[in-house]
């Protein structure tokens, strides 16, 4: 038999899985699922970079490195951004913790 596999249960944020300390896996978690709808949008509205440039302002570069899964270019402000120039109304909500620290977490409706 082969060696055994160790599984370990996952914290529900792979960037502190690997890692990050706290604080950095939970801005890695926002930026990357903000990405995330970014370029959902993008392919549900069929944008090539042109279109993109066009309806909305978006430069051609940055949906070329979108379309490729590149986002490490792109801060939290930044996606906030595209999101806002893909038509899209963006909350900010700030409410009391019940632990020590507070959280970041994307809701969507």
């Amino acid at each position: 038999m082969g060696e055994e596999v160790k599984i370990e249960e996952s914290s529900g944020n792979v960037f502190l899985d690997i890692g990050f300390s706290e604080e950095e896996a939970e801005y890695e978690q926002l930026r990357s699922y903000l990405a995330y709808h970014v370029y959902s949008l993008f392919e549900e509205l069929k944008l090539t970079s042109e279109k993109a440039k066009i309806r909305f302002g978006i430069d051609s570069d940055d949906v070329s490195r979108i379309q490729d899964g590149d986002f490490h270019f792109f801060s939290v402000p930044q996606l906030l951004i595209l999101l806002k120039r893909l038509n899209r109304n963006i909350e900010i909500r700030i409410t009391p913790s019940d632990e020590k620290i507070g959280h970041l977490r994307v809701v969507t409706t």
